[in-house]
């Protein structure tokens, strides 16, 4: 099913022909580089698609939403991690306007998934045969997770999401 989170009548549409119940919200304009150099679109995605996915949600009587979200959330110093912040805040926040309805939305957010699209993994071993790895701070933590671990950790979100939660995994940091 073709769409755009962008456009809440074809989310609708997803929702209502396909009978969902769970919604999983993982749709992000993600790449640093790209949010920075068209902060617009990053705002459209990454806000505006989450409202939608909202309020698509609370229309079409889905039970629960997660939201995938990133270490970026947390104190933004980019564009990227501080659209991110916002999405979060909305989904948490949604489950006030939520009424009477039975939904639950809640939020997972961990760190750089292995080996995803745009993962830094990739970019570190294109640079590790020149001898050097182009990092932004030698002083940054970072944080990875396994694609299996990252999707444990939204099946562990639907089971136990009271509606509210940002659900953060103890994983291990490193430093390079």
């Amino acid at each position: 099913f073709i769409g755009d989170v962008r456009d809440k009548n074809r989310i609708v549409q997803a929702m209502r022909e396909n009978n969902i119940d769970i919604v999983i919200h993982a749709a992000a304009m993600k790449h640093v580089h790209i949010a920075e150099y068209n902060p617009s679109e990053c705002i459209l995605t990454n806000i505006n698609g989450a409202e939608n996915v909202i309020h698509a949600s609370l229309e079409k009587g889905i039970t629960d939403v997660v939201a995938l979200s990133t270490d970026k959330a947390c104190a933004p110093i980019n564009l990227y991690g501080a659209t991110k912040l916002v999405s979060d805040k909305l989904f948490v926040a949604a489950n006030n306007i939520k009424g009477s309805r039975n939904i639950k939305f809640s939020v997972v957010r961990y760190g750089n998934v292995m080996g995803s699209n745009g993962s830094v993994i990739p970019f570190f071993m294109k640079h590790k045969n020149k001898g050097y790895l182009p990092i932004t701070d030698p002083k940054m933590t970072r944080f990875n997770i396994s694609l299996d671990d990252g999707v444990a950790m939204v099946l562990h979100a639907l089971e136990h999401a009271w509606g509210g939660e940002i659900f953060i995994p103890k994983i291990p940091s490193y430093k390079i």
